[in-house]
C-alpha cells in the first residue's frame, strides 16, 4: 500500500506542477505578456495542457486509484483518492484533441474579448465565443455519462462546485432573488446615504492596496500584487500566490473592493496545508467556498463601519488633504442602486447580476442560445433581473472575462460564495464577541485565524457543502444573507424587514 501511495502522490505532484505552470502562463497573459504574443502563448498553453491531460488519463494512475480504493485508508488518504478518482473519471472522458482545442480557444478567446472591449463591439468576439461554446458543449456531453446528470449544465457545474445542480440552484436562486426584490421595493424612493465620488491618484491607490494586503494578513514574501484589466488571483502553490487588481482613478471604492476581494482569495490559497502537498487535498473544496472567502472580506468586513474607521486614518496618511469621515465612506460603500457592471455592483443587487448570467448559461447549454444571440439575450436578462440595460456591449456582454477563458459554470459560484459568507459571518460574530472592535483597531488576525481553522486548513478533505454544514450546522444561508442586508443596508435606508 505504501508503494501505491507514493506512486499516486508523485503523480499528483507532477500534475500540480504542470497546473501551476499553466496558471503562471495565464497570469502572465493577463498582466505582462506583449500583445503580439498570443499565438505563441496559445501553443505553449496547448502543449502543457496536452501533457497534463496525458498524465491525468494514464491507465497506470487509474490502476493505482482502483487498488487504493480497496485499502483501509485514513481520512486524508480517503479524501485524496476520492478527489483524484473523480478527476480521473472526468479526464478520461475528454480526448487530448478536445483538451488542446480548448487551450487554444481560451487563448484566442481572451485576445478576441480584449479586442472587442477595445472597440466596444461584440462582432470581433462572436466567432471565438461560439468556438468556446461548441467545445464546452462537447465536453459537457462527454462528461454527462458520470452519475445521474439531470441537465447538460450540471456537468460543467461539477467542475467548479462538486455536487451543485441546476435542480438545486435554480429554486435557491429564485428564493434569494425574490427576497432581494422585496428589499429593493422597500427602499424605492428612499434617499439613503449620500453618494461618494472618490477620485484618487493611482500611485496612492497602489500604496493603500499594499497596506491593506499586509494588514489583512496576506504574506507578500510568498505572493504579490499586480494590475490587470479584470482582477483575478492565481495560486500556483501556497508559496506562490499572485493577486491582481485594477486601479480605478475615477472610482476608489471599485479599486478597494477589487483589492480586498482578491486578497480574500489569496488568504485562502496561502492558508492551505503545505504538509498535504501531493495529495490533491491541499486545494480549495470548490469555487463557491473560494468565493465565500473573497466575498466575506470584501463585503462582511470590507463594507462595515468598523473597517472604515480603521481605513480612513490610513487613507489620510497617504492623501493628507482628503476630507473624509468613516461614516461618509461607509454610507457611500453601501448605497444600493440597479447598475450595469457586476464587479461594481452593491452588495444587494450583486446576486441579481449572477442570476442573469445563470439563466443565460443554462439556456446556452440547453441549446437555446448561440453566440450571435447573446447580446440581445443579455440585455433581456438584465432588464428582467437587474432592471437596467446597457447602451453599449462593453458595459453589457463584454464586461466579464470568464466566457473568453471558457469558464462556463463558474458564475453561480459567486452567489454560492455570498451565501456561505453570510452564514460564516453570522458564526464568526457569535464566536468572536469583540469582532468589530478588533476590526476597527486593524487587528484582523482573530478573523483570519477563525477562517484558517474552519475553512482554509480543511482544504478539500470534504466537499464544500459538507464543510459548510460542519461549520454552520442547519443555518439557512439565504436567510442569513437577507438578514444581513436588512440589518446593514436596511438601517442606512431607514427600512425594516416586513413581518410575514
Amino acid at each position: 500500500m505504501q508503494e501505491l501511495w507514493e506512486n499516486f502522490t508523485r503523480r499528483t505532484g507532477e500534475l500540480d506542477a504542470l497546473a501551476g505552470a499553466m496558471g503562471l502562463l495565464e497570469w502572465d497573459q493577463q498582466t505582462y505578456m506583449p500583445r503580439g504574443s498570443g499565438a505563441v502563448r496559445g501553443g505553449q498553453s496547448a502543449a502543457l495542457g496536452r501533457l497534463h491531460h496525458q498524465l491525468s488519463v494514464d491507465p497506470e494512475l487509474g490502476t493505482w486509484l482502483e487498488q487504493l480504493q480497496k485499502q483501509k485508508l485514513d481520512e486524508l488518504k480517503t479524501a485524496a483518492v476520492r478527489n483524484a478518482w473523480r478527476r480521473y473519471q472526468r479526464s478520461t472522458l475528454l480526448p487530448s484533441r478536445l483538451v488542446e482545442e480548448l487551450a487554444v480557444a481560451r487563448t484566442e478567446g481572451f485576445a478576441a474579448w480584449m479586442k472587442a472591449r477595445e472597440v466596444a463591439d461584440f462582432a470581433p468576439y462572436s466567432a471565438a465565443l461560439q468556438k468556446l461554446i461548441d467545445l464546452n458543449r462537447e465536453a459537457a456531453e462527454r462528461l454527462a455519462v458520470i452519475g445521474p446528470v439531470q441537465h447538460p449544465y450540471d456537468a460543467l457545474l461539477e467542475d467548479f462546485d462538486p455536487g451543485s445542480t441546476v435542480a438545486e440552484l435554480a429554486p435557491m436562486f429564485k428564493r434569494l432573488s425574490a427576497g432581494l426584490q422585496v428589499f429593493l421595493s422597500a427602499i424605492e424612493g428612499k434617499e439613503g446615504p449620500a453618494a461618494l465620488d472618490l477620485k484618487l491618484d493611482k500611485d496612492g491607490q497602489r500604496r493603500i492596496s499594499m497596506r491593506l494586503l499586509k494588514d489583512l494578513g496576506f504574506d507578500l514574501s510568498t505572493g504579490r500584487l499586480d494590475e490587470a484589466e479584470h482582477p483575478f488571483t492565481v495560486g500556483m502553490d501556497r508559496s506562490d500566490v499572485r493577486l491582481t487588481t485594477h486601479l480605478h482613478e475615477e472610482n476608489f471604492l471599485a479599486t478597494l473592493g477589487g483589492t480586498v476581494h482578491e486578497c480574500g482569495h489569496g488568504l485562502y490559497e496561502q492558508g492551505l496545508r503545505g504538509d498535504w502537498a501531493g495529495t490533491g487535498v491541499n486545494r480549495a473544496a470548490g469555487a463557491g467556498i473560494h468565493e465565500s472567502q473573497s466575498r466575506f472580506w470584501e463585503n462582511f468586513v470590507g463594507r462595515s463601519l468598523p473597517f472604515f474607521k480603521y481605513l480612513v486614518p490610513r487613507m489620510t496618511g497617504i492623501w493628507p488633504s482628503l476630507e473624509l469621515t468613516p461614516d461618509q465612506i461607509f454610507g457611500g460603500a453601501n448605497r444600493v442602486s440597479r447598475s450595469l457592471i457586476r464587479i461594481f455592483a452593491d452588495e444587494v443587487t450583486y446576486n441579481l447580476h449572477i442570476v442573469a448570467r445563470f439563466e443565460l448559461e443554462v439556456a446556452i447549454f440547453e441549446g437555446k442560445l448561440q453566440a450571435a444571440d447573446l447580446p440581445d439575450a443579455w440585455n433581456a436578462a438584465y432588464a428582467r433581473n437587474v432592471g437596467v440595460v446597457a447602451d453599449n456591449p462593453r458595459d453589457g456582454i463584454l464586461q466579464d472575462v470568464h466566457w473568453s477563458s471558457g469558464l462556463f459554470g463558474y458564475f453561480p459560484s459567486y452567489t454560492i460564495g455570498n451565501l456561505y459568507a453570510a452564514s460564516f459571518g453570522a458564526c464568526i460574530a457569535e464566536d468572536l464577541p469583540d469582532l468589530w472592535s478588533q476590526v476597527e483597531a486593524g487587528h484582523f488576525a482573530p478573523v483570519l485565524g477563525w477562517l484558517r481553522e474552519k475553512v482554509h486548513t480543511r482544504g478539500h478533505i470534504k466537499d464544500a457543502p459538507e464543510i459548510y454544514r460542519e461549520i454552520a450546522g442547519d443555518r439557512d444561508p439565504v436567510e442569513d444573507l437577507l438578514a444581513h442586508i436588512w440589518s446593514r443596508q436596511g438601517k442606512l435606508y431607514g427600512v425594516s424587514r416586513p413581518t410575514e
